[in-house]
């Protein structure tokens, strides 16, 4: 077999998305690409949770329709997800707790039997899978003596017991090459922010974007950065803020219903010229809407939040090397520019896992003249970038202020004091269009001959590459959303007579932006149900119009 795809179901709380880790974590033990998809309704018990779990010998960014295995631990999962079982394919199940035809295991039996706990029934149903499909017992057991973090000798013993119980039904082959790192788009945007230097992570939990919350506080200690969960979103951006005015790289994460009351403070940022890092993961909304479930509808939003106008800067990766890359380079951005940037994803790609590089992004600190004395803050330069100096200082007052002010930072209301420092900042937005309009801020895949264009962005992308392997035509999906890197992106489309616009929203936000830009799509296809589309899918609703 080429690729292995595995859905494994369950309850909220019986720890359905930490065994699929594991399930994935030893796929890329033994050289897979691996990717994960994370299903769950909002509650903390109960509900119907399941994943599925994708491994190939080549890159994978999305889920197929069919799988190969399912893993049921309880009837539910059967239920439901039958249909979704390909030919000569098989079911896994606790045969204390399911009824239905493949090999059933007693996991209540051997728990009992071993003195363990009702969750050891994951170990247990983890061995079987593995010898179910054929992979030597030393690879399963060093991965779960790495990944499970308590009682692993009893684990263990569990585990061995249920893997006697199977005999192997598949010859699987490893693939030769190193063990590829395997984490969710959340850990792979956090350790890109830590490659850009972040000094402080402030956050109020959010689904989706918790894990970079988690994360990050895991790592603080040894990282030295600053991770805080203060009592509010609206006292997360202002205390990010304040961590900027004292010269600390600092970053904030959010969904679109925390970001609505971070807006007042991103104003602030933007007339006080504070830089910030801003990672929004939207969920399907308006309001409340679905909590767990995926959305690309706040781009528009995030583009026009906050009153007034002011220089930002939006990047959406849709794979970890991106995460890494546009995590870092955010960090970079906002402390030049003196900007709010943002990384925006998506349910899909926050709590997606996925195999990627080992490599981090390098990023070059960026050399400007030195402040002058007495140091003004928002002192005048040509490119509309003041010399930033924090405090404390000897024998300096260094002012901020959400008011209008002059170039020492002093309110004032004088109109042409006002007309100067807004022309300030749009030459700071000249620069800023001048630096993100580059090739590479534009993803080229497919025919790059082919007149049929396919629009994409963020994690629609990977699925998309994958469903147009066998046809004639060109992806072009731009990694930054604004500034628009418009040229780049006009020079990517020459030879485009048809565009297909794909994207998970029900009224095209970057549709608009395209327009705005005199690019007007022919097709769009477009998704708004919260879930993210499987390979086979996408494939079949982009041949009805090519």
């Amino acid at each position: 077999m080429n690729e292995y795809s595995i859905l494994i179901g369950g309850k909220a709380g019986d720890g359905i998305s930490q065994a699929g880790q594991i399930i994935g974590s030893i796929f890329s033990s033994l050289g897979y690409h691996v990717y994960q998809y994370v299903d769950y309704p909002s509650l903390i018990r109960g509900g119907h949770n399941f994943c599925i779990i994708r491994a190939a010998k080549e890159p994978i960014f999305t889920h197929r329709t069919k799988v190969n295995v399912i893993i049921a631990f309880d009837q539910q999962t059967v239920d439901t997800h039958l249909d979704k079982l390909a030919n000569h394919g098989i079911i896994l199940f606790d045969k204390d707790k399911v009824k239905t035809e493949g090999i059933g295991i007693s996991i209540t039996q051997i728990i009992n039997e071993l003195q363990g706990i009702p969750i050891m029934g994951n170990t247990a149903m983890i061995a079987v899978l593995f010898r179910y499909l054929g992979v030597p017992w030393e690879h399963v057991e060093s991965v779960l003596s790495r990944k499970i973090p308590k009682k692993i000798e009893k684990n263990l013993q569990i585990a061995q017991a249920a893997w006697k119980t199977v005999t192997p039904g598949l010859n699987f082959s490893p693939i030769s090459g190193e063990t590829k790192p395997f984490l969710s788009g959340n850990e792979w945007i956090a350790i890109g922010l830590l490659a850009g230097g972040i000094d402080a992570y402030i956050a109020y939990p959010m689904t989706p974007s918790s894990g970079v919350l988690h994360f990050l506080a895991s790592v603080a200690e040894e990282t030295g950065i600053t991770v805080y969960h203060p009592e509010s979103e609206i006292a997360v951006i202002l205390m990010a803020l304040g961590f900027s005015y004292t010269g600390k790289k600092s970053a904030v994460g959010t969904s679109g219903g925390g970001f609505c009351l971070m807006t007042e403070g991103l104003s602030l940022a933007g007339q006080a010229e504070l830089p910030i890092v801003i990672i929004v993961s939207q969920r399907t909304g308006p309001s409340t809407g679905l909590p767990t479930y995926t959305a690309q509808s706040d781009l528009m939003f995030i583009r026009h939040a906050g009153q007034g106008e002011f220089p930002r800067w939006i990047a959406a990766p849709a794979n970890p090397d991106e995460a890494l890359r546009l995590g870092a380079e955010a960090v970079q951005v906002s402390s030049q520019f003196q900007i709010p940037a943002f990384i925006l994803t998506d349910k899909t790609f926050s709590e997606g896992i996925y195999t990627g590089s080992s490599s981090l992004p390098r990023t070059e600190p960026t050399t400007k003249p030195g402040p002058t004395f007495p140091y003004n803050r928002y002192a005048d330069h040509p490119d509309g970038i003041s010399p930033v100096l924090s405090p404390p200082y000897p024998g300096e007052s260094i002012k901020v202020n959400s008011y209008t002010h002059d170039v020492r930072g002093i309110t004032t209301e004088d109109p042409q004091v006002t007309r100067f420092m807004v022309e300030k900042r749009k030459r700071k937005q000249q620069v800023l269009c001048e630096y993100v309009d580059r090739p590479e801020n534009i993803f080229i895949d497919g025919d790059k001959n082919a007149t049929t264009g396919i629009i994409c962005w963020g994690s629609v992308r990977g699925p998309v590459t994958e469903a147009i392997q066998t046809m004639s035509v060109r992806i072009i999906s731009p990694l930054i959303l604004e500034p628009f890197p418009k040229k780049s992106f006009l020079k990517a489309m020459e030879g485009v007579e048809k565009i297909i616009l794909i994207e998970e929203s029900a009224m095209g936000q970057l549709d608009k932006i395209l327009r705005e830009h005199g690019i007007a799509p022919d097709h769009q296809i477009l998704r708004y149900d919260g879930r993210p589309s499987a390979v086979e899918e996408l494939e079949e609703q982009i041949r009805r119009y090519i």
